[in-house]
């Protein structure tokens, strides 16, 4: 795909996501020294091992440094080309920063990716005003790869088979790429401006991207196995999940996701002064952001129901002690029944007490349900296995399917988790496809995370 092309890629100003400032702003030079030079570079980094994508942190850390922001940043996208956006994403407090030593001393961890994030940015700019490229191009081979859908997992794969001179076609039933980096991360966390500017940086290394694609409708999984020679599944969930209850059909009845995509991708979507409260059905990061940003957002009363306790919800501590800065309280062994209408409108909410039996009745004029959204790898089931959940089995080194030309990742094999994750299972599956084509991946086998351009 041409820059010219790439440029399509772009949304309007005019967005409810640009009322939401920053949570963990970019590092000035001054700051990203300071805390660098707070590492202390252990040997065997407990910090790496916590790094589903492997990278050498203490490596990039020792090279911002010394100043050497290009080494850094090769350093991080050598294992993780979503390095842009995992270093604003990443739950860094319940992944490498909270296996920091400093916090056995009952000190401050390492910031791991604010520093991540300044290495990127900054290299990326010393690129663009340079013109030397981080990675350049190798000799074209023959290859030719599918990926279906363009989020995390699929980018990331597709980018380290560029980097090695394969063709990777990414096929993508929306109008623009990205999959949930694009329209499910809370916009104080990651703005959607971000997630496309990283989009076209990883499509300029010879990414060829077809939008407006469905598998299943416009094109068939076995035409892509005849005619490519490996496909690559990232297709990621499906809708929102609702629970089968009285008024689930109402006026400001959301799903989470749905939600959070247009006050981040929408021109002039704005919620209506008229809303004073809302009630978030679920327990998990999903129900913890959508909560927050409707708070951020001055809805004057925001509640969590959730239907156990606190201390087995699925939901980080930090995110929702976050929330709780912000306003919102979580209300526990909550199991809604009815969502009350008024005129077709959410007047409120019936809900039973899972302990005391209890029947209580929430005031409220929005419902958000954030339980977990569908499957979609349905058009793929000739082909492959699943487990009880549906998500689809693979080789955990591999990401290989069943089937020998088939490889997955991202959501449609974990079912939701991280990024990272993602990230993580499209660089196993494109170093896998490599292998099976006798191509060695050109990384430095001395020493882990480096790369030879």
């Amino acid at each position: 795909m041409t820059p010219e092309l790439q440029q399509q890629f772009q949304l309007s100003k005019t967005r409810l996501e640009s009322d939401f400032p920053e949570s963990k702003p970019l590092f000035s030079e001054s700051e990203a020294l300071i805390e660098a030079n707070r590492c202390l570079f252990c040997y065997d980094a407990p910090c790496t091992k916590a790094c589903p994508a492997d990278i050498d942190i203490s490596s990039f850390i020792k090279k911002i440094k010394t100043g050497n922001i290009r080494g850094a940043a090769t350093t991080i996208f050598s294992s993780n080309m979503m390095g842009i956006s995992t270093s604003q994403v990443c739950p860094v407090e319940e992944l490498c920063a909270g296996a920091c030593v400093f916090l056995e001393y009952n000190q401050s961890p390492i910031n791991i990716g604010r520093l991540q994030r300044y290495a990127v940015e900054k290299a990326l700019q010393m690129e663009k005003s340079s013109g030397r490229k981080l990675f350049p191009s190798h000799k074209n081979r023959s290859q030719k790869v599918a990926l279906i859908g363009a989020g995390p997992a699929s980018l990331a794969c597709a980018s380290y088979l560029a980097l090695e001179g394969i063709h990777p076609i990414i096929f993508e039933k929306n109008n623009l790429p990205g999959g949930l980096n694009l329209t499910g991360i809370a916009p104080y966390k990651f703005k959607s401006e971000a997630a496309l500017s990283e989009i076209n940086w990883l499509l300029d290394h010879g990414i060829e991207l077809k939008t407006g694609v469905e598998i299943g409708r416009d094109i068939h999984i076995k035409s892509l196995i005849e005619e490519y020679d490996a496909v690559f599944i990232g297709s990621g969930l499906g809708r929102d999940k609702f629970l089968n209850i009285p008024g689930k059909s109402g006026t400001n009845v959301w799903g989470a996701t749905a939600l959070i995509k247009k006050i981040k991708n929408e021109v002039d979507f704005n919620l209506s002064r008229s809303f004073n409260s809302a009630v978030i059905i679920g327990g998990g990061n999903t129900a913890i952001d959508i909560a927050r940003e409707l708070a951020m957002l001055n809805i004057a009363e925001v509640n969590i129901l959730y239907r156990r306790t606190e201390d087995v919800m699925r939901g980080y501590a930090h995110e929702i002690s976050g929330a709780r800065k912000h306003g919102v309280r979580l209300i526990e062994n909550i199991t809604p029944s009815e969502i009350m209408l008024e005129n077709g409108k959410v007047s409120g909410l019936r809900a039973e007490h899972s302990v005391t039996g209890e029947s209580i009745n929430y005031n409220c004029d929005m419902v958000i349900f954030a339980i977990g959204q569908e499957k979609q790898a349905s058009h793929f089931s000739e082909y492959l296995k699943y487990d009880d959940s549906g998500c689809i089995l693979v080789d955990d080194k591999t990401c290989q399917t069943d089937h020998p030309k088939i490889y997955a990742g991202g959501d449609s094999i974990n079912g939701g988790k991280e990024v990272v994750n993602a990230a993580a299972d499209g660089r196993k599956a494109a170093f896998a496809m490599l292998k099976s084509w006798d191509i060695q991946p050109n990384l430095d086998s001395k020493k882990k995370g480096s790369y030879h351009g």
